[in-house]
């Protein structure tokens, strides 16, 4: 073997460090140990999540039965790893206090200060005699409150089209055209099948009583005027609020918790012009032509019911239309169909901006403004039933 020079010894193979083997930690386990001094509850083992595993029942069981003597000293020196799950465990078990004798490391200490109160019930107030008036008062400032901030966000919308029409750059078709594809084109489905449905089912009721008279041809009278004025607009709007206004105020919902809106405002680009103002205006444009597509579908089932009932034939039904229906009632609808679309989407706008950060809070603003949407469009529509018969339409 050859020397070393200078006499050393010689050349040794090089070592590789060793890596040290994570050290394997006993399951959990609790123990209960008879004294001089009273009964001991020793626990040991790794009471993290995996630790625990399929022996969590087994703990459970005996951490409850080790609970009901008060007189037991805890003893948590030897659990050698714990986690939040071990933490509740034992936190849960004790009743959401320290047990009087007891040892435990600063780490568990630590980790029982982290977890989170258990919220308390509120107190009920004592119901009064003046109970009820009281509810209904604050029903009624709420609504004010409500009413204010709409119109709000009504007038700064109002300003936000102003000044997209004297700037033309600034308006926001492709939104626009977006939004309409969205409420319009997309619900042409679901709105076609009820019309035809309300069609054939006011069709076949009121043909069943009028044919009782000998008045069988006042069925187009009575299906015309009921769904070009009424039935139609309402439909489509109640279908509309239930698809697109829930959208809308999910849509922000969503974007409020993610904190876009933040986002836009800090950046200095206003929110209503390019979220909700789009909205507004695509949902006023696709309403009417959703209330004519409506008119036509509803007819049409009221014409095949007509036809399988009376024995009306198609031709004498279409053409009596135009008699039995004025010009009037037409304008009338498509006039319903814009102011609604309008109030649907500003209505679920307002109610998705008020949604607060969390999930329940979105669930909640959805639901609320779908119902707000359509007792909003139910009370507008007895409103022009009432202005329209004023003025003899």
């Amino acid at each position: 073997m050859a020397q070393p020079p200078n006499g050393g010894a010689p050349d040794a193979p090089p070592v590789t460090p060793r890596t040290a083997r994570p050290v394997a930690v006993p399951p959990a386990s609790l123990q209960r140990v008879s004294g001089p001094q009273g009964g001991r509850c020793v626990l040991n083992g790794d009471w993290r999540t995996l630790g625990l595993g399929a022996g969590l029942k087994r703990l459970q069981s005996d951490l409850d039965s080790a609970v009901a003597d008060p007189t037991l000293f805890w003893d948590l020196s030897g659990v050698q790893a714990i986690d939040h799950t071990g933490a509740i465990l034992l936190w849960r078990s004790w009743g959401r206090k320290l047990p009087q004798r007891c040892d435990i490391p600063p780490r568990v200490l630590e980790l029982l200060e982290e977890l989170p109160e258990p919220p308390q019930p509120a107190a009920r107030q004592p119901m009064g005699p003046g109970a009820p008036l009281v509810g209904i008062g604050n029903l009624v400032f709420r609504t004010l409150s409500q009413s204010r901030i709409l119109l709000t966000l009504a007038g700064t919308l109002l300003l936000d089209f102003a000044g997209a029409l004297r700037n033309t750059r600034r308006f926001p078709a492709l939104e626009v055209s977006a939004g309409i594809y969205r409420t319009g084109v997309q619900a042409l489905g679901i709105t076609a099948l009820v019309g035809f449905l309300i069609g054939v089912v006011l069709s076949y009721l009121s043909a069943n009583i009028l044919h009782s008279f000998g008045a069988d041809v006042y069925v187009i009278n009575l299906l015309g005027i009921a769904t070009v004025r009424e039935l139609g607009p309402m439909l489509a709007a109640i279908l509309v609020a239930g698809r697109s206004g829930s959208a809308i105020a999910a849509q922000l919902g969503v974007m409020r918790l993610n904190q876009e809106l933040d986002a836009l405002a800090v950046m200095g680009i206003p929110f209503t012009q390019r979220l909700i103002l789009p909205k507004v205006i695509a949902l006023a444009i696709s309403m009417p032509l959703l209330v004519l597509w409506t008119d036509v579908l509803a007819l049409f089932g009221g014409m095949v019911s007509a036809r399988a009932t009376l024995g009306l034939s198609y031709s004498f039904f279409v053409s009596s239309l135009p008699a039995a229906i004025p010009v009037s009632n037409y304008w009338i609808g498509i006039g319903k169909g814009a102011v609604f679309g309008a109030l649907i989407a500003l209505i679920a706008s307002h109610y998705g901006l008020q949604i607060k950060p969390n999930t329940e809070s979105l669930g909640e603003g959805t639901t609320r403004s779908v119902v707000v949407a359509i007792t909003g469009v139910i009370v507008a529509d007895a409103f022009f039933a009432v202005l329209f018969s004023q003025i003899g339409l």
